[in-house]
């Protein structure tokens, strides 16, 4: 299924903006890789700059779409509920949120920039709340359920592990098993935190707290959206976020609907991402959707290159996540699978994944029967312990069936 992006953030934030620009479709996908989609989840794109231009090609995307060379390759998102103080002790809609990031394996925090909602989302005049508060909170609010699911078994867990160090990582890891983290996460957080394992009786409610806000970070790495960039009090607290080490992207959600939807509308050519748009017919254009269309361009795409939306998500992937994009075929010189068509596919995988997992990404018959890839662009051999590559056009061949 690939990875799942969470959008969270108190109430007023700008959350369902965000989520609606993203999710708003840019055309249909013939091989749909997402079932059924609950009234909060949708479909939303990583933008990547497509191979085909290297090549000098044109090609036939089947599970993305490429428009002018940018690749879109489509991700699931959830938008999850507004948090508000107190959530892991099940006020507001704290219980449902919870369970909606439970899957999410990268979280993308809006935040209103502008300092114009209090810590529980209610309006007040630009400038007054301070967004870092909204930070701190949020990443409590995780820890602390994340603490209550922990200390449920804890003394159940301790009793079990004493002087087996793998029997409390193996506790750990069934009672986090549903919330999608991983055996890796949980060794690499208690050697970060240097948490003594060998007589796990003797770790305190710091040390475990400590443990806990670690294993978040890694497991679930959060990306703060500073939305409302616009607003002017907005630029003062971007510049106090990135002072205190937060990872910020300014960013303009509603910038990004109005031009997600003009281009919807074949008013404007836009893709997402996009530093600028075309106007198609500016005849048809009302003044104020005039007026609103410069104030975009001036105040926003001029000053910060982008709305940031798209840059967001793809930080998430990139960055936080460490994902790279790979190209199956099984032609090497055509670049075509096996129907002809050119460059179909594009898989995003962890930074490190070798030639037979991508077999396996790719059919489970082809991991299984993998004897070793070819790299289109050296037309080299490489074997199934050689990572791939970003950007790297690979054909799989096995003893089922020679390419992939």
């Amino acid at each position: 299924m690939g990875h799942l992006l969470g959008i969270i953030g108190k109430p007023n934030v700008g959350k369902s903006t965000f989520f609606t620009a993203v999710t708003l479709a840019q055309a249909q996908i013939a091989n749909y890789p997402f079932t059924t989609i609950e009234p909060n989840k949708g479909i939303g794109y990583v933008r990547i700059n497509c191979v085909c231009k290297e090549f000098r090609v044109k090609d036939e995307p089947i599970n993305s779409i490429c428009i002018n060379g940018a690749r879109l390759i489509p991700i699931e998102i959830v938008d999850c509920a507004g948090l508000v103080p107190g959530a892991w002790e099940g006020k507001g809609l704290g219980n449902k949120f919870l369970d909606e990031i439970r899957m999410a394996d990268v979280l993308i925090h809006i935040i209103d920039a502008s300092g114009a909602t209090d810590i529980e989302g209610k309006i007040c005049k630009p400038g007054e709340h301070d967004p870092i508060e909204d930070i701190k909170f949020l990443e409590r609010e995780i820890d602390m359920w994340l603490l209550r699911i922990i200390e449920k078994d804890w003394d159940r867990l301790i009793r079990r592990a004493e002087g087996a160090e793998k029997n409390l990582v193996d506790g750990l890891e069934k009672i986090l098993s549903g919330l999608a983290i991983k055996r890796n996460d949980i060794v690499d957080a208690i050697k970060r935190t240097q948490l003594e394992i060998k007589s796990p009786k003797n770790i305190d409610d710091e040390q475990l707290l400590d443990f806990i806000h670690l294993l978040r970070e890694i497991s679930k790495p959060i990306l703060i959206a500073a939305n409302k960039i616009d607003v002017p009090e907005a630029e003062d607290n971007l510049n106090r976020l990135k002072k205190e080490g937060y990872q910020t992207i300014p960013c303009c959600a509603e910038a990004e609907l109005a031009l997600r939807r003009a281009s919807n509308k074949k008013i404007i050519n836009y893709v997402p991402g996009e530093k600028d748009f075309e106007i198609i017919n500016p005849s048809i254009l009302t003044e104020d959707q005039s007026s609103a269309l410069l104030r975009i361009k001036n105040d926003i795409l001029k000053k910060f290159g982008t709305t940031g939306v798209q840059k967001s998500i793809n930080t998430a992937y990139f960055d936080l996540l460490k994902m790279i994009a790979v190209y199956p075929v099984v032609d090497v010189d055509k670049l075509t699978d096996h129907k002809g068509k050119i460059l179909p596919d594009v898989y995003l995988t962890k930074k490190g994944t070798n030639a037979r997992q991508l077999a396996y990404m790719i059919h489970t018959d082809l991991g299984k029967s993998f004897i070793y890839a070819v790299d289109a662009r050296r037309k080299m051999r490489i074997g199934e312990d050689h990572s791939v590559e970003n950007n790297d056009v690979i054909s799989i061949v096995s003893s089922e069936r020679r390419g992939a």
